[in-house]
């Protein structure tokens, strides 16, 4: 009698709810089965996360074998989010149970079973799943995703998407060190992960910097709220053949407050007061994105090994470039480097005309952040860092905010990509 929900609440529901963390005080007033008009009033963003919590409590109440009161709480939740397929199918069997058994999670008559029906219920039996592994698995206190090696203090926030739990993570940086403040149900491509090709209806995997947001008034309702652009193709892209553009960040069509874990054309979707929440959040250009199949989640203690490891390159570069030993500097250099479509030989006059100042004032290099992308398993590419820093040359006051790609070549880094960029 109603096997599959009660099983399915038994085995995951149990090994999180001790947990806690993921829990707040809006999620614990709607236990009691008191929701009040003026918890409607709340922002959008309290209020989605809260339907999530409220949808797993609804689960373990259907794992306790209270059923009545699960149906009183999912019969809340559907009133308040209506577009929450979800949470109407669950709504949809609770109801049922109370005249006969259930045999499946979305037992429909044999006589509804059509026109995609069966379809439509695997992708919500998926996306209830995927809901439940990332709350079950949480990161642990004090880790971070393993590719951030270090930051600046003008990266407030940090996105991170691990594909595996259909999740976005949010992270502040601040001088206490990053904290995980927020984390999302999401969907992506159609076809999966790695995009490789335009049309291939793949959400990239990579690091990324959100660009210029884009005005809802000018979206078409299938992008919810609003859109958050990221700059793909990277130069790492350019550099692998990737093609295709327009992969955002963007919000749910109104009739939907949420996506199937795979139905998008490439992009990173969200339920819109999600979305809002993150729009009000983060701030363009400055906010790393890092796209995971799986994210790995490390102490900073275990991660400074790697970092000074390649600091000993990055600092080696610095001193060959203010000591002008131009040709020590070339060195650092790959062959197949790229400056906005200019090559080395091309590129490198303007570097040994900078290098003639150097002697008289040093450069100076501050605000500096040093991601590393790390290679996917079964993956031929590469390790690859990704370096911003603002630059003082000597002579100017105004610093330049650039960004390397270092690639990684044995026990060697050298750099593919330097170029200057907009922060603002």
């Amino acid at each position: 009698m109603f096997r599959f929900l009660r099983c399915l609440a038994a085995c995951l529901a149990v090994s999180f709810l001790s947990d806690g963390a993921w829990l707040s005080d809006s999620w614990a007033q709607t236990r009691t089965g008191q929701k009040s008009r003026a918890a409607k009033a709340r922002s959008n963003a309290t209020v989605n996360y809260e339907a999530e919590a409220r949808l797993i409590e609804v689960y373990r109440l259907i794992g306790a074998g209270k059923s009545r009161e699960a149906l009183g709480l999912s019969s809340q939740l559907v009133a308040d989010f209506p577009h929450f397929q979800l949470a109407q199918l669950i709504h949809g069997d609770l109801l049922s149970l109370q005249t006969k058994p259930i045999k499946t999670f979305g037992d429909i008559p044999a006589t509804m079973n059509k026109n995609g029906t069966v379809a439509a219920l695997t992708e919500l039996r998926e996306e209830s799943v995927q809901r439940f592994r990332a709350l079950r698995d949480r990161p642990q206190a004090g880790t971070v995703p393993s590719q951030l090696l270090g930051l600046s203090t003008r990266n407030k926030h940090v996105i991170a998407v691990d594909a595996s739990k259909s999740r976005l993570y949010l992270l502040s940086n601040s001088p206490q060190g990053l904290h995980l403040v927020a984390d999302f149900y999401i969907s992506v491509g159609k076809s999966g992960i790695s995009k490789y090709l335009e049309g291939d209806l793949k959400t990239p995997l990579g690091i990324y910097y959100l660009t210029t947001p884009i005005d809802p008034k000018l979206l078409a309702p299938l992008y919810g709220g609003g859109a958050l652009p990221i700059n793909y193709p990277n130069p790492f892209d350019l550099r692998l053949g990737k093609t295709g553009s327009g992969i955002w960040l963007h919000g749910s069509p109104p009739e939907r407050y949420s996506r199937q874990p795979k139905s998008t054309d490439g992009c990173i979707v969200l339920a819109n007061p999600d979305l809002q929440k993150l729009m009000a959040t983060v701030a363009i250009k400055t906010t790393p994105v890092i796209i995971a199949s799986q994210l790995q989640w490390l102490t900073p203690v275990q991660l400074q090994p790697e970092r000074r490891q390649f600091e000993a390159s990055l600092d080696a570069w610095r001193a060959a470039k203010n000591n002008g030993q131009a040709e020590l500097l070339y060195s650092f250099y790959a062959a197949d480097f790229n400056n906005y479509g200019r090559t080395l030989k091309d590129w490198w006059p303007s570097v040994a005309q900078s290098l003639k100042m150097a002697h008289r004032r040093p450069f100076q290099w501050h605000e500096v952040a040093v991601l590393l992308w790390r290679t996917e398993p079964g993956s031929k590419n590469p390790n690859v860092m990704v370096v911003t820093y603002d630059e003082y040359s000597p002579g100017i006051k105004q610093p330049t905010t650039k960004r390397q790609y270092w690639v990684q070549a044995g026990n060697q880094w050298k750099i593919f990509f330097e170029g200057a960029i907009a922060t603002s």
